[in-house]
């Protein structure tokens, strides 16, 4: 038996017994959460941690930052070579404003969705985003790390908290640096699209708490808000030095034109924009098409060749075309059409509109359709990967409950370098929206 398994089985064990089975301890601990106002539902719908080994959080730790270095050197290729740029798919825009010098170098904050099994570790999807385990997780953490059912299997089992927001606040004064920002306690504007329904996301709030707290100004602002004058952006009297994007370049365009004041601030280097929107070329998934077409990536150091074969499912832009997969030369469409059980075709860009269709999932004449459609807008199809599956313990109508849900591991990086994961959860089988679904506070799994 493993380790996990090991403290699985026991975890399990101890929820089963007395004390812990009368749930009393989980009706405190989902009362807290909801009085943080992390969400509108409890934002962990579990009761037990995820647990990660010190050998796999080391093997994620590499293979993350190898990816995440052969990301940051296909982006720079991608921008100096325009085949490359048109092969990415970008809104005329998204490519102008890609060419604009945001100042600093690396991306600040990068997330990966990745698969871990005892038997495979692979990223199907990057983000140059803030990942929201990194903003929530440090208040789940120290409200699981309490709880009487986890400090009783602490005595046995050691856990360790992985690192959190601090990390993000380092990278962050980092890049305003090396933009030259002038300010011992620069100002922050968390920018976000409020809808007319939204009274405001909860990660928003916990982040702006947070750095207020670590005493830089911050204010949650609304593109509405924003004026640009004197060469500086401001909400009113609240002058703007980072600005903290939530919100994706096409969402952005779908609202507002390349005259308005974030836009302008940003071309004129008058703010330090966390991520900048040249890091938007990252999280197309057409990236993975070209880290995955080995002619383009020939030159690349072997670390991340290795890392790229290994870690990186196949992936290719819908479109008619003789393309490789593995030593072969295929027609796309029909090996498309003809191994749907094994590949899945995904939005170039993530959204919550359109969603994947996974080919084991559907027949053959739903599969076509999908295909015809994804021929009509940006989509990659993609190699299915193994699921990582794992029971967890919920609490429902008052009754304990054991649920088989799909683990997503995001590894947070910053400047690069990953500093911490969270675990997101959702139901087995299904493919819409649970009330299920949310965050496990994740825990290094450091023995007994």
């Amino acid at each position: 038996m493993s380790l996990v398994s090991e403290a699985v089985a026991r975890y399990h064990k101890l929820i089963e017994s007395e004390p812990y089975i009368d749930l009393a301890w989980a009706q405190t601990l989902q009362e807290r959460v909801q009085a943080e106002k992390l969400d509108g539902r409890p934002v962990s719908p579990v009761l037990r941690p995820h647990f990660v080994t010190k050998r796999d959080y080391a093997a994620l730790t590499k293979a993350t930052e190898t990816i995440l270095s052969a990301i940051a050197r296909m982006e720079k290729l991608v921008l100096t070579t325009p085949s490359l740029l048109s092969r990415m798919q970008l809104l005329p825009a998204e490519r102008m404003l890609a060419a604009v010098d945001p100042g600093y170098t690396c991306n600040v904050s990068s997330v990966l969705d990745t698969a871990l099994t005892e038997k495979s570790l692979k990223f199907t999807g990057h983000s140059s985003d803030l990942p929201d385990g990194v903003l929530q997780g440090d208040s789940l953490a120290e409200m699981y790390f309490d709880a009487p059912l986890v400090k009783e299997f602490r005595k046995k089992h050691k856990l360790k908290k992985l690192p959190g927001q601090k990390p993000l606040l380092t990278a962050i004064l980092k890049a305003y640096k090396e933009s030259k920002g002038k300010q011992k306690r620069p100002n922050i504007a968390i920018v976000e699209a409020r809808l007319p329904f939204q009274s405001g996301a909860s990660e928003h709030a916990v982040l702006a708490k947070y750095l207020s707290g670590e005493g830089y100004a911050t204010q949650i602002v609304s593109p509405e808000q924003l004026e640009y004058r004197g060469d500086v952006l401001r909400n009113g009297d609240f002058t703007i030095d980072i600005v903290i994007r939530r919100l994706r370049l096409q969402e952005f365009l779908v609202r507002y034109d390349l005259n308005h004041p974030l836009i302008r601030a940003y071309k004129d280097r008058a703010v330090c924009m966390i991520n900048n929107f040249r890091a938007d070329i990252g999280s197309k998934r057409t990236m993975f098409d070209l880290l995955t077409d080995p002619r383009l990536t020939a030159k690349f150091p072997a670390a991340e060749r290795n890392a790229i074969r290994d870690h990186l499912p196949w992936t290719r832009f819908v479109q008619p075309s003789k393309t490789t997969f593995g030593t072969k030369t295929v027609d796309l469409l029909e090996h498309v059409t003809k191994h749907r059980a094994k590949l899945v075709l995904r939005p170039n860009d993530e959204t919550s509109d359109i969603h994947p269709v996974y080919g084991a999932q559907v027949d053959d004449a739903t599969w076509e359709k999908a295909l015809r459609q994804a021929m009509r807008s940006p989509f990659v199809v993609q190699e299915t990967v193994d699921q990582a599956h794992a029971v967890f313990p919920l609490m429902q109508y008052g009754s304990l409950m054991m649920k088989d849900m799909v683990t997503h591991i995001y590894p947070h990086a910053f400047n690069g370098e990953m500093q911490g994961a969270s675990c997101w959860l959702g139901m087995a089988g299904t493919s819409g929206f649970s009330t299920l679904t949310g965050l496990a506070p994740t825990f290094l799994l450091e023995g007994k």
